[in-house]
């Protein structure tokens, strides 16, 4: 009987199974996430070489000039030591890790998951998958709202792959499309767009890119040609007067 539960749990069936349990399902960009993988053992004992959490991230990727869904591993690390576990026996691991600032915060159609897995040998290896609500650090959030009281809007929010200049830095970029609402920024801006490069509670680092609106056909042709996108990069801090300094950043390529 024990020979043919182990052949059963060969192929899954009466095998060990996993749980993962979070303390909390909301967190802010660098909190530290908490909780405890549960594994259950099936019908007979198993080997687990290995648990594995990694942190996943839905985006779109651009495939000769059509637009598709994917999914990218952000981090990926081994919470254990092999161990056995019994027949119908349970174990708790508990774990933490660091939320990075390369997650998308949860807007748009962008979405972040755990995904665990159980490296059994000779085995289906068991799995599970929990979806996690991510909200942007204090100052990240008082800087898109900065944005908005300047006059724009949030047109969309999407999750793109990196760019090659910035890809030793993150595999996936969010970013804030605005549409200005106000006369002054409608007369020259198409739109602006905004990435957070780094977020802590004291200082954030954003790329703004200002597409200016195209003036004649000499702003026709700059506009085919992308050269009225211009780009910012700027280090906000949590005592800035973040208002006063986006706009003195967004004018000056206005001109």
């Amino acid at each position: 009987m024990s020979l043919f539960n182990k052949v059963l749990a060969s192929i899954g069936v009466g095998a060990a199974t996993v749980d993962t349990k979070l303390h909390k399902s909301s967190y802010t960009i660098n909190e530290t996430v908490t909780g405890v993988v549960e594994v259950t053992g099936g019908n007979t004992e198993q080997q687990i070489d290995a648990i594995y959490l990694t942190l996943y991230t839905s985006f779109v990727r651009e495939i000769d000039d059509r637009k598709v869904n994917d999914q990218a591993a952000l981090q990926n690390f081994q919470i254990n030591e092999p161990f056995t576990i019994q027949a119908n026996e349970k174990r708790e691991i508990p774990f933490s890790f660091v939320l990075p600032t390369a997650v998308p915060v949860t807007a748009g159609q962008s979405r972040v998951w755990i995904h665990t897995g159980l490296d059994i040998k000779n085995a289906v290896d068991p799995k599970d998958t929990d979806y996690i609500d991510v909200q942007p650090t204090r100052l990240a959030s008082a800087v898109l709202t900065a944005v908005q009281n300047l006059g724009f809007r949030v047109r969309k929010v999407d999750t793109e792959q990196a760019p090659s200049y910035l890809r030793n830095r993150m595999k996936v970029v969010q970013e804030f499309e605005f549409a200005p609402t106000n006369n002054t920024y409608r007369r020259y801006l198409d739109e602006l767009e905004l990435v957070f490069l780094e977020q802590s509670e004291r200082s954030v680092e954003v790329l703004l890119q200002v597409d200016r609106r195209a003036r004649g056909l000499g702003g026709f042709l700059s506009e085919a040609l992308d050269m009225d996108e211009s780009f910012i990069r700027l280090t906000l801090f949590a005592s800035d007067n973040l208002e006063a300094k986006l706009a003195d950043a967004i004018e000056r390529k206005m001109k």
